[in-house]
């Protein structure tokens, strides 16, 4: 990654709402995990269904959101773009994708794996607490939702 990028991730992880309160040094901690990927036009970044393993932040481009509502209906829910983020319950839990995410156009991704997180999360218990908390909250709300 250029220092762009790691200026851009800087920011997007304020965004994030797991990130918004972490300190410079908390952030720190996590930026080395973070991996920049490349998401051609048409490909499936995760289908709903898979394990969740790690969370995206968009770096560049569109990706559309997908939820299957049958045996073979998929319909679009959502568009997001850059800056946007998705699978961060998958940080928390390993709970099954509830959405397809498909590269609407060519993308660029930020990626936190969970392993990783996790591992970030042991040495700050007090950070892992309002990780959860936060978690149980957007699952609440995406329970909710129509």
């Amino acid at each position: 990654m250029t220092p762009e990028d790691y200026g851009e991730l800087a920011r997007a992880l304020r965004r994030v709402d797991f990130f918004a309160a972490l300190t410079i040094g908390q952030l720190e901690k996590i930026l080395p995990y973070i991996m920049l990927y490349r998401g051609v036009k048409g490909t499936t970044v995760f289908s709903q269904g898979d394990v969740g393993d790690a969370l995206y932040i968009l770096r560049a481009g569109r990706v559309s959101v997908r939820v299957r509502k049958g045996f073979l209906f998929s319909k679009s829910v959502a568009e997001l773009k850059a800056g946007d983020f998705f699978g961060e319950m998958a940080l928390l839990a390993k709970d099954k994708r509830t959405a397809t995410i498909r590269c609407e156009e060519e993308s660029r991704f930020f990626v936190l794996l969970a392993a990783d997180f996790q591992s970030v999360l042991r040495q700050n218990p007090g950070f892992a607490d309002e990780m959860k908390k936060n978690a149980e909250r957007r699952r609440f709300m995406s329970s909710h939702e129509e």
